[in-house]
């Protein structure tokens, strides 16, 4: 972390947890929920009920099967976030996950959750 200056990483820190709100945001919307552990899990409080409509039941597993990809990228991109973050609080930031040899700043602006350089992307 040695190649970014306390500026830098404090802009990075804040494109970063904004990024995590933004996507906790977008995976509430589609009916997922943040446990205690920090796994993602579904709610299904719209298919509750003694007879749910067949038409409003066939509606919402149609949008289900619709999101999953989606929903499965966003906790990707949430996951990696997370992480860029904890390796700022461990002084770990900015490093290849593969080679260990410094980020380019260029890279991590483009993308703050990077966990490789270019050579090892």
């Amino acid at each position: 972390m040695v190649h970014i200056t306390g500026n830098q990483l404090e802009e990075l820190r804040g494109a970063l947890e904004a990024e995590r709100d933004s996507l906790e945001e977008e995976l509430a919307g589609h009916g997922r929920v943040q446990n205690e552990s920090g796994n993602w899990q579904g709610n299904s409080s719209g298919l509750q009920g003694t007879e749910a409509d067949p038409t409003d039941a066939a509606d919402q597993i149609e949008e289900l099967v619709t999101n999953v990809p989606l929903v499965e990228e966003l906790e990707k991109r949430h996951k990696d976030i997370v992480a860029a973050l904890e390796k700022m609080e461990d002084e770990n930031y900015g490093l290849c996950e593969i080679g260990k040899e410094p980020i380019s700043l260029d890279r991590l602006e483009a993308n703050p959750a990077a966990r490789t350089c270019i050579a090892h992307a």
